[in-house]
């Protein structure tokens, strides 16, 4: 599959070029941690491929996960609003290519014409609602949908069946004990949904993850759909 960024594709053809231009492509790792909560950014980030995922913290409690971002968005949205302050902790799940802008390259594109400004306010109202979704779902849906739904997300930005999660990273993304992982991941693979082993996850059949993830995956698939068009 070609390496894309739906957001960037969206863009009417001069912006994009312009755009395009002033960014640098950069291979990120797992585990890399692109931009801390309350970090002053420096530069927004286009994924090509990979996963970032979105954490903040509280006291010295482990951060929750509130949201991921692929090759469908950005990170650095909240420029838009003229806010450089990070609001959350971006960290790499998975590598691959990203494109890397400076602020100040940004911020002369939004300046010249509301093509930029147009989309990425978009993008920030679909964010509003994963986020949305997510405080819903991890207090009205169980540990074995809500982890469903958070596989085939990141099958959708990974765009492979295989990547690299700890039940540990899974209790911090889904904000439950590791032991709940343990059993919620043993019933998607004694459904054989998934093969999962030392971390490795291999998605075996999308559909069935499909039937087990909770509502929330296909509500957040209907807003990708109809505002990042």
């Amino acid at each position: 599959m070609p390496e894309t960024n739906r957001l960037l594709d969206g863009l009417p053809h001069r912006v994009r070029q312009r755009l395009l231009a002033v960014c640098d492509p950069l291979e990120i790792t797992a585990g890399t941690v692109l931009l801390d909560q309350g970090e002053i950014s420096r530069h927004a980030y286009f994924p090509l491929g990979g996963i970032i995922g979105l954490a903040s913290g509280v006291d010295r409690h482990q951060p929750l996960e509130t949201g991921l971002v692929g090759n469908e968005g950005m990170l650095g949205a909240t420029l838009t609003l003229g806010i450089d302050v990070t609001p959350c902790r971006a960290t790499v799940h998975g590598g691959g290519r990203i494109l890397r802008v400076a602020v100040a390259d940004l911020r002369r594109e939004f300046r010249s014409g509301p093509g930029l400004q147009r989309v990425v306010n978009r993008y920030l109202y679909v964010g509003y609602l994963q986020l949305s979704v997510e405080i819903a779902c991890q207090r009205f849906h169980d540990v074995e949908r809500r982890l469903a739904r958070r596989l085939l997300m990141m099958q959708d930005r990974a765009h492979a069946d295989h990547f690299f999660l700890t039940h540990t990273m899974l209790a911090n993304m889904l904000g439950v004990r590791r032991s709940a992982v343990t059993i919620a991941a043993g019933e998607l693979q004694r459904r054989r949904h998934i093969d999962y082993s030392r971390g490795e996850i291999n998605i075996v059949s999308r559909v069935g993850l499909c039937d087990d993830a909770c509502s929330c995956y296909a509500a957040l698939i209907a807003s990708y759909d109809h505002w990042l068009v």
